[in-house]
């Protein structure tokens, strides 16, 4: 009876896996990028120029770069984005909860935040999208409290904030919710900022 269900296990097929290309560019398990990111990855053209916002240890800027992209990464911590000269494109050190927005005029074929807010520079993290550009943004919400850290309302969006947040950009994908393991609050989007009117005839298709 072992044996048999050795055999079984053995010609069961494999769940299919996302390809994360060279797993030697993540420090551990927990660097890997979130689920929602890679989820809408393909939104973002290989060879993209990316922002990613808050970037801390970088796993999106590996992700990112591991997927052919040029990526600035922007966090105040110096010492963690010490890592990742040589693997990002541009390394900005600013603290924007204190200072200027330090990328004013430029703009990104993705703009990405993960796990970070601070109101007053979510209009210019939005207006770092570039025509046809992407936002890729996911973070605690409301009701956070109720299991853990982030508990501030300052660090936590209402409902539909990021929604107001993304006015004037094509919304690709968007929740609001509960997620189990670790037990969060988020909300996330997935949007883009379309150029020129879409041709009725040839309208974008954006897979989901």
């Amino acid at each position: 009876m072992n044996a048999l269900r050795r055999a079984e296990r053995r010609a069961a097929p494999k769940p299919a896996r996302i390809p994360l290309g060279d797993r030697s560019m993540y420090p551990s398990i927990e660097g890997l990028p979130s689920a929602w990111v890679e989820r809408w990855s393909h939104l973002v053209a290989a060879g993209a120029r990316v922002l990613d916002v808050a970037c801390g240890s970088g796993r999106h800027v590996r992700w990112f770069a591991g997927r052919g992209a040029l990526v600035t990464a922007l966090d105040r911590d110096a010492a963690a984005l010490e890592p990742l000269r040589g693997v990002a494109d541009d390394i900005i050190v600013a603290d924007i909860e204190h200072g200027p927005w330090p990328l004013a005029g430029r703009r990104f074929a993705a703009v990405l935040c993960t796990n970070y807010l601070w109101r007053p520079v979510l209009p210019a993290i939005v207006d770092a999208v570039d025509a046809g550009g992407v936002l890729l943004y996911e973070t605690f919400a409301v009701g956070n409290a109720s299991v853990g850290r982030p508990s501030n309302p300052d660090f936590l969006l209402r409902p539909g904030e990021l929604l107001a947040a993304a006015h004037g950009l094509r919304v690709v994908a968007y929740e609001d919710g509960f997620i189990d393991a670790p037990a969060r609050f988020v909300q996330r989007i997935a949007a883009v900022r379309e150029g020129a009117p879409p041709d009725a005839a040839a309208p974008p298709r954006y897979a989901l």
